[in-house]
């Protein structure tokens, strides 16, 4: 069940190219992601169907340059920032993840490492009430749906004795559905890189 879902990241991929071909000028960052969406789905099948160290860093690496390329160009198009300024910032969270996953870990489990991700898109979202108000409400909503596939994540185990199947497979589905919408909200974001200063 977990590797078939894996399948859903593919959807995501499919669904998201296709909005970006309707585009009248190729978005060289929008088609970035949209290929690490396919290697997130790539990866974890791969990851749950043998498990070896390899799989996993195919599984891991793909997530985190998802997470850490959407939060620069977040602070590009979204709020409007200097190149230097959004590079200096994801830096930032980069470091703050780092930090913060292991103690974040202690209450979450393996989840932890995916918090900060989480309270990143809640910051976006309040900084965008300022500089993208149009984008603010809808990425609170993938904030919210992200904390929901979490939590399915992080009570996988918790079930697995009277629900063999466990919840994993939801978060793949609901997660995969996330990175759509975040993707199809920055396709949305006002402030093109053209229109800012380098």
């Amino acid at each position: 069940m977990n590797a078939l879902t894996n399948a859903a990241f593919l959807v995501a991929a499919f669904w998201a190219l296709r909005h970006w071909r309707r585009q009248p000028n190729g978005d060289g960052a929008v088609l970035a992601l949209i290929l690490v969406v396919a290697l997130v789905g790539i990866g974890s099948f791969l990851f749950h169907t043998i498990a070896t160290r390899w799989a996993a860093l195919a599984d891991v690496v793909p997530i985190a340059v998802f997470i850490h390329l959407y939060f620069f160009f977040a602070m590009r198009r979204i709020l409007g920032l200097r190149a230097w300024v959004s590079a200096a910032f994801t830096l930032a969270f980069f470091i703050a993840g780092l930090a913060l996953g292991p103690q974040l870990g202690r209450l979450l489990g393996s989840s932890g490492g995916y918090a900060p991700a989480a309270l990143a898109i809640f910051a976006v979202a309040l900084a965008a009430r300022w500089r993208a108000p149009e984008l603010a409400v809808p990425l609170a909503g993938v904030g919210v749906l992200f904390l929901i596939s979490l939590a399915f994540r992080t009570g996988d185990m918790l079930v697995c004795p009277s629900f063999p199947t466990g919840t994993h497979f939801v978060w793949h589905c609901l997660n995969a559905a996330v990175l759509y919408l975040l993707i199809r909200i920055l396709m949305r974001a006002s402030r093109p890189p053209a229109a800012m200063g380098a």
